[in-house]
C-alpha cells in the first residue's frame, strides 16, 4: 500500500487521488440562473442523493482551485435558492464535457454546448430537455468549509418536483439500460453504465445469512470459489442438512438421465450456456471415474451462484464431502 496524509502533498495531487478513488461519481448537470435572469448551466461530480423523506439531494460548486473564486452556480444558488438538478446520459456527455468550460458569467451555457433549455413548474431556472431525469429544487443550506483553493461548499437541496421521460420506466423502476447514465472517474476517464457493465446483486432485506464463519472449510479452501462466491454462500440462511444434499442428487439424476454427454468439452459447453443442471449431472457422471476430481461440483456450484441460485450451489458444493 501507498500511504498519503493529505498535509503532506500538494491540493492537486491529493485531488486527483480523491477522482481516482471515489469512483464513480454521478454527475449532476445543474440548472440555474442569475439574479439578473442569466442562465448558467454546469455539471459536478461531487453529487449524490441522501434521503427521500423529504427528498434531499446535494453537490459541491467547489471553490475553483486556480484563484479559489466562487462558481457562477454558488452564486446563483446564494442568491436565488432555487436550481434544477438534471442526470447526465451518454448520449449527451459531450455537450456536458463542453457546458464544463469556464465561461464568463454573462455566458448561457445552453448555447455554448447546444442543450435546449424548457421552462420548469415550480422554479425559475430553466430544466436541460436532452436529460431523461430532471430534478426541480430548493436549496436549504450553503455550507461552507474553506475559503482555499478547493475547498468545499456543499448545496444541500430539496426535490420539489421530478420529471422522468416514461421511456427509462420499466415496471415502475428506471431501467439502467433505458437511462443509459454515465459516471466521472479520475482524469479525462468516464464510465458508462449499460450493457454487461450492469450486474445484480441481491439484497439481504430481513434474512440473515449464516456468515462466513459457518462456510465449511473444504469450501473456503476452494481455489474455484472467489470471494464473491463465499459472500453468496455465507448469505443463505441455513445450510442444507445431509439428506437433502443427497435427495438432491437422486433428484437432479432423475430429471436428467437422458444425458449421455460425460466428457469435459461437453461440461465446459454447458458452461458456456449457464446450464449449472446439465453440469451437475455431467459432474456425477465424471465422478464415477474418477472420484478424487471434483472440480466439476464446484464449477456447477459456481455456475448457480453466477445465476443466484444458491440453494442449488449449496447442495452442489456439499457433495463433495457426501458422495460415495
Amino acid at each position: 500500500m501507498l500511504h498519503f496524509e493529505p498535509k503532506n502533498i500538494s491540493v492537486p495531487e491529493l485531488h486527483k487521488l480523491l477522482l481516482g478513488g471515489v469512483a464513480p461519481r454521478p454527475i449532476a448537470l445543474v440548472s440555474t440562473l442569475s439574479k439578473d435572469g442569466i442562465p448558467n448551466l454546469s455539471p459536478f461530480s461531487f453529487f449524490n442523493a441522501f434521503g427521500a423523506n423529504p427528498p434531499i439531494i446535494a453537490f459541491s460548486p467547489a471553490r475553483r482551485g486556480k484563484d479559489a473564486s466562487l462558481k457562477d452556480t454558488y452564486n446563483n444558488l446564494t442568491d436565488t435558492k432555487e436550481c434544477v438538478v438534471q442526470s447526465v446520459t451518454y448520449s449527451m456527455v459531450e455537450q456536458i464535457s463542453l457546458a464544463s468550460s469556464e465561461f464568463s458569467s454573462n455566458v448561457d451555457e445552453f448555447i455554448k454546448s447546444g442543450l435546449t433549455p424548457i421552462k420548469s413548474n415550480l422554479v425559475k431556472p430553466f430544466r436541460v430537455k436532452e436529460s431523461p431525469f430532471q430534478m426541480e429544487c430548493k436549496l436549504l443550506e450553503m455550507k461552507n468549509y474553506g475559503e482555499k483553493g478547493g475547498s468545499a461548499n456543499l448545496a444541500v437541496c430539496e426535490v420539489i418536483k421530478l420529471h422522468i421521460k416514461k421511456e427509462v420506466m420499466k415496471d415502475g423502476n428506471i431501467e439502467p439500460n433505458l437511462i443509459d447514465l454515465v459516471s466521472r472517474m479520475s482524469a479525462n476517464y468516464y464510465c458508462r453504465a449499460n450493457g454487461e457493465s450492469i450486474f445484480v446483486v441481491e439484497k439481504p432485506g430481513s434474512n440473515v445469512g449464516v456468515g462466513f464463519d459457518n462456510i465449511p472449510e473444504f469450501i473456503k479452501k476452494s481455489d474455484i470459489f472467489s470471494a464473491n462466491d463465499l459472500a453468496k454462500f455465507a448469505g443463505i440462511s441455513s445450510i442444507p442438512t445431509i439428506e437433502e444434499v443427497l435427495k438432491f442428487k437422486t433428484k437432479i439424476e432423475k430429471e436428467h438421465y437422458n444425458i449421455k454427454l460425460t466428457l469435459e468439452k461437453d461440461f465446459f459447453e454447458y458452461q458456456n450456456l449457464n446450464d449449472y443442471k446439465s453440469m451437475l449431472i455431467i459432474s456425477l457422471k465424471l465422478l464415477k471415474t474418477n472420484k478424487d476430481d471434483k472440480k466439476y461440483l464446484e464449477y456447477s456450484a459456481k455456475c448457480a451462484l453466477q445465476n443466484n441460485d444458491k440453494e442449488f450451489a449449496w447442495k452442489t458444493a456439499l457433495l463433495q464431502e457426501n458422495i460415495s
